[in-house]
């Protein structure tokens, strides 16, 4: 197990004062913090390395390239994925969301079939798909949920028909918490002949992720909900799967030749690339990833573990609260309501005591509406997180509850 203390150093912004009060933040499913171990390395490329990357014969262009690449390579086996080819950079899972609803229906989707998501998922995960149903006139079939949060695996298993052409699902809810069982939906789905894309925006920064065990064909994730910087994000899919899929968008990079007759796309991924990179990114985003593994996955997934089950337990004994997601092995996020003070009341009140949570729907209505409330007050842990906050918040919402 790694030093808490020690690692907070590492992220000197947890160290600062709100409101007179130290900071508690307690906002990490929505974006992490950054350690200086990253923001050094894209410091040091912007004076340093600042080029263009590909195509380039000069040596400040190769040096940037180099650097890209290589990012490329430390997202490959971060996941496990088989090859480079397979590592599409995107702006983050929204992108990656987007880009397969968009190149999939294209190729593979017509009048009437059918696309699986869950009860849970983010709007990122539902929209673009509306989309394409507005276009193309395909139909979204939704997983129901249990009052604890979980996925009802019973129905799900009965929701395949031979118009069924895509599951689409999330690792982790980012309101809940609940980890599914993607790994058996998985085989279910390829028991009846179904790809499925994973979103693993809420999964990724907590846990160890294998692509390749998991076996999806698709799996997205983004680098600020990883201590990486915004604007990165990538999208794993097989190889074969994205050999099959046109292009999301043109323009430069993703060319091999061009002319007013026709057009050759690049070879993969860079067929997927558009435009510049943000190249800087990418090299944030590997030595996040870096960061990371050298604390340990399993040594992340055990501290925030024993912090939510640690908070899950502080909370029950709050009068008047009521919890939403209370799966067994939740992970690093606690949503909850008090009485019937308002979410957003709770959240401002709290934020006056240096204490960050969000508040509201989470981009994530459907479930809202599934547990008949318009938001939650929504606490999520990092590895930089404490038993002491936890204890600060569970003191915060008790000094708050006592206004109303």
């Amino acid at each position: 197990m790694y030093d808490i203390q020690k690692v907070r150093q590492d992220f000197p912004i947890l160290s600062r004062e709100v409101y007179g009060h130290p900071l508690v933040y307690l906002d990490n499913a929505a974006t992490t913090q950054k350690p200086l171990c990253v923001l050094d390395a894209m410091r040091r490329e912007y004076l340093n390395v600042n080029a263009n990357v590909h195509r380039g014969v000069h040596y400040l262009s190769q040096q940037a390239t180099d650097l890209h690449e290589a990012a490329r390579e430390t997202v490959r086996k971060f996941i496990n994925a088989r090859s480079t080819n397979e590592i599409v950079f995107t702006r983050g899972t929204t992108e990656g969301l987007n880009l397969i609803a968009s190149s999939f229906s294209d190729e593979f989707l017509g009048e009437g079939d059918e696309v699986i998501v869950s009860t849970m998922e983010h709007h990122s995960n539902i929209v673009p798909w509306q989309l394409q149903a507005a276009k193309k006139g395909i139909a979204l079939k939704v997983i129901p949920m249990t009052d604890l949060g979980e996925l009802d695996l019973e129905q799900f298993a009965q929701m395949f028909t031979e118009k069924t052409k895509l599951l689409s699902v999330t690792q982790v809810s980012n309101v809940l918490g609940t980890v599914n069982p993607v790994k058996d939906m998985i085989r279910v789905a390829h028991d009846h002949g179904v790809p499925v894309m994973v979103d693993g925006a809420q999964s990724t920064p907590h846990f160890k992720v294998d692509v390749q065990d998991l076996d999806c064909e698709f799996f997205v994730f983004s680098g600020h909900k990883i201590y990486g910087p915004t604007g990165i994000g990538v999208l794993y899919g097989k190889e074969d799967w994205l050999d099959r899929l046109p292009p999301y968008q043109g323009g430069g990079e993703m060319i091999e030749s061009v002319s007013f007759e026709k057009t050759v796309f690049e070879k993969l991924p860079f067929k997927f690339e558009a435009g510049t990179p943000d190249y800087v990114a990418t090299h944030g985003l590997a030595t996040a990833l870096d960061y990371v593994s050298n604390l340990g996955m399993d040594n992340i997934q055990k501290h925030e573990r024993e912090l939510t089950d640690y908070c899950m337990n502080q909370m029950r004994i709050i009068d008047g609260i009521r919890l939403f997601g209370e799966s067994a092995g939740k992970d690093a996020v606690v949503s909850f309501l008090v009485r019937d003070i308002h979410h957003l009341d709770m959240g401002t009140l709290l934020d006056r005591l240096g204490i960050a949570v969000r508040t509201g729907h989470h981009c994530a209505q459907p479930l809202m509406i599934r547990f008949g409330i318009q938001g939650t007050v929504r606490a999520s842990f990092a590895l930089y997180n404490t038993k002491e906050e936890i204890d600060a918040l569970v003191a915060g919402i008790k000094r708050v509850a006592q206004m109303f």
